[in-house]
């Protein structure tokens, strides 16, 4: 498979919130601004990318070879938690709007079920570790893409008379499925 259509499968095709549902809860508390879902997203991509970086030769080169790899879980959650809490001292540092906006959102980004996932399926998948890279990174930025949607969404409904029965939490389930369904007609884009 080319970098090119494992990039477009996973960003567009199969997006890691819209068609997969995974990550759903910090998509859904950290979208009530553009600037905060942008920076929860950059975030998760940081967090994604170093997790492939760092667990993708452990798997390859430690657990496999010594027939360890029922210890993935353990050792890939490790990993994503060690990297969650750098994430959190640079933010706390250097750019503490956006740390105190995250709030409990930036530690929940441990257990951010899309990084395991990811983690999981490079290996699954059989990829390469630049092929693990790629697909990282273009599940990260369909995260990013999806929240950023989400957030557009809101500001608009912020602005809309809402039916008092779906207001809150469920108009932005409603409105997250009308996005899946036209991230849909991306599926007959590669074949």
């Amino acid at each position: 498979m080319t970098l090119l259509k494992i990039f477009v499968i996973a960003l567009l095709i199969n997006n890691v919130v819209l068609m997969r549902y995974l990550a759903l809860c910090s998509y859904i508390g950290m979208t009530s601004d553009v600037g905060q879902s942008i920076g929860m997203g950059f975030a998760v991509t940081f967090v994604t990318v170093l997790a492939t970086a760092a667990t993708w030769p452990i798997y390859n080169l430690i657990l496999l070879p010594l027939h360890l790899e029922f210890l993935k879980i353990l050792v890939f959650i490790l990993v994503i938690a060690s990297l969650v809490q750098l994430v959190e001292f640079y933010l706390k540092k250097n750019v503490p709007g956006l740390y105190a906006a995250m709030g409990i959102y930036l530690p929940l980004i441990t257990t951010n079920c899309a990084i395991l996932a990811v983690t999981f399926e490079n290996i699954s998948n059989g990829y390469s570790f630049i092929e693990s890279v790629v697909y990282s990174v273009a599940v990260s930025l369909g995260y990013l893409l999806a929240m950023v949607l989400l957030a557009g969404v809101r500001i608009r409904i912020k602005n809309s008379p809402v039916p008092k029965f779906v207001q809150g939490t469920p108009i932005l389930f409603v409105a997250t499925s009308l996005i899946a369904l036209a991230f849909g007609g991306f599926a007959g884009l590669i074949k």
